[in-house]
């Protein structure tokens, strides 16, 4: 390729894979030796990563980076969006913080942010072959065609083919592809094709209604994704939650995640699903808390909202009754602050509320501020963690959070990236513990470290058996990319990017 091409992929709604395709075409085009790499000009979610250089991007960014094996950069995902209730939604702008808006604020920002777009865009296409676009919810929302920094105005800006995805898992996938073409008007020729994702059953089925689609748009079907169960990658705020809503299988060890209502980061968890004797699930039933081995707090958009909610619904009384029982209890980043004394906002960051009493469960207390810190760290354990073996070291994430958290007794000390200072984090009492690092379980030897604690607790034998969570994200991405290359026509692909 003699200059940077383009393929953007669009869909009839949000959740319909957008996110999984262009994570499956980026590991494709990466084994066939192109630098490529994916772009979302704007996303909201709450889910999150941190760059190297302490910039904050979309997750799903993050996923899409790893399969086309290049570094995550702000540049792949120029403006973030994170809701946070009354407040509107925090603006993220080429990775920092810019501010928190409401909706009208933000179309009303629609020049600056197309700004960032577009100066977003000019420094990727300098730097790679393919760059493979996703855009956002539908194409076709015709209140927003005008403001909208990231569907068919990315589509023209950088001259990109588009292909449409449906999926036939929610009913009705003709009708929403032949609606968004009819309500595209002029943008309409730039989708050239069709994908069905999620089909269960006889492809012979489809047939007639492919045919249909095509004589009525002059567009053809590309591709038909058979539904897959347990890919084991999650995908933008795509928290499993049917698939891991109670517990109820065999597996010896327990572990509950609150259901926050501004959850963030769950992804944190995913590497607990791939150990054999653990069963994961995000809940708010007291039965799933009280016959948890484990249960754990994740991090909040809204940590004030949250721990108000917790509070009234009568959750923050069973976790301190967990906690009178020496049951462990592990607070992570927002489930971290909650944890302690107390919670105060004074420039009102996240609420309008300015102090607010903790669970008490930690000697810490949390002082939100306007400067948010977003680094990997590295970190290594000073004090013991409860229900952990042994000391740790070498342990990687990062952190993700307005505001500092005074510990009398620090768990970690750990060195940011951005900087290089070494600063202490967390804090341990009785049973219960909490940390700023997100993404601390993906180290393989502390999870299963963890693990093996709870199983000596049931009087279980430790497992040996060690998972490598990286080489099964690996794994599942090459699956996820065989898939792809099976069941979409890669010829009519090339020929569009060429």
């Amino acid at each position: 390729m003699d200059k940077t091409k383009s393929l953007m992929i669009q869909g009839t709604g949000s959740g319909v894979g957008k996110s999984f395709v262009v994570a499956g075409l980026c590991r494709i085009f990466r084994d066939m030796g192109i630098r490529v790499a994916p772009f979302k000009a704007q996303n909201m979610a709450l889910n999150s990563f941190v760059t190297k250089d302490g910039g904050e991007i979309g997750r799903a960014q993050a996923l899409q980076a790893e399969a086309a094996g290049v570094e995550p950069t702000v540049y792949m995902n120029p403006i973030l969006l994170k809701a946070t209730g009354e407040m509107g939604s925090q603006v993220i702008i080429h990775g920092r913080v810019h501010g928190n808006m409401t909706a009208r604020d933000y179309y009303a920002f629609r020049s600056t942010a197309w700004d960032a777009v577009t100066k977003a865009w000019e420094i990727m296409s300098k730097e790679y072959e393919l760059i493979v676009i996703e855009g956002a919810g539908s194409p076709a929302e015709i209140n927003l065609m005008k403001e909208e920094v990231v569907n068919m105005a990315v589509a023209r800006h950088t001259d990109s083919p588009v292909l449409l995805i449906g999926d036939i898992d929610r009913g009705g996938v003709f009708a929403s592809l032949y609606g968004t073409v009819a309500l595209l008007d002029e943008d309409a020729p730039r989708i050239k094709g069709f994908i069905i994702n999620r089909f269960r059953g006889d492809i012979e089925i489809l047939k007639p209604g492919n045919e249909l689609i095509q004589k009525r748009t002059g567009k053809p079907v590309i591709g038909i994704i058979p539904y897959v169960k347990d890919l084991g990658l999650h995908e933008e705020d795509g928290l499993p939650i049917e698939t891991y809503s109670s517990l109820s299988s065999d597996r010896p060890v327990k572990i509950t995640v609150l259901r926050l209502r501004y959850i963030s980061n769950f992804t944190d968890f995913d590497p607990f699903q791939y150990e054999p004797d653990v069963e994961l699930c995000y809940s708010l039933r007291a039965e799933d808390i009280l016959n948890a081995d484990l249960v754990i707090i994740p991090g909040s958009k809204n940590t004030i909202k949250d721990l108000l909610y917790l509070r009234e619904s009568g959750i923050e009384d069973l976790i301190k009754m967990l906690a009178r029982q020496n049951r462990p209890i592990v607070g992570i980043c927002g489930g971290y602050q909650m944890l302690g004394q107390v919670i105060k906002d004074p420039h009102q960051v996240e609420s309008p509320v300015r102090e607010l009493e903790g669970m008490g469960l930690l000697d810490t207390e949390t002082v939100h501020d306007r400067t948010k810190t977003t680094c990997q760290v590295i970190a290594d354990s000073i004090n013991q963690i409860p229900f952990t073996e042994g000391t740790h070291t070498n342990l990687r994430g990062y952190e993700i959070h307005m505001g500092n958290t005074v510990s009398k007794e620090p768990l970690f000390i750990i060195k940011r990236f951005t900087d290089g200072k070494e600063v202490r984090d967390g804090a341990a009492k009785g049973s219960v513990w909490g940390t700023y690092i997100h993404g601390i379980f993906d180290n393989d030897e502390f999870r299963r470290s963890l693990i093996n604690s709870l199983r000596a607790k049931k009087g279980l034998a430790p497992l040996e058996h060690k998972i490598d969570y990286n080489e099964l994200r690996d794994r599942a991405l090459n699956r996820w990319a065989g898939i792809l290359k099976e069941h979409l026509d890669m010829d009519f692909i090339m020929e569009l990017i060429r």
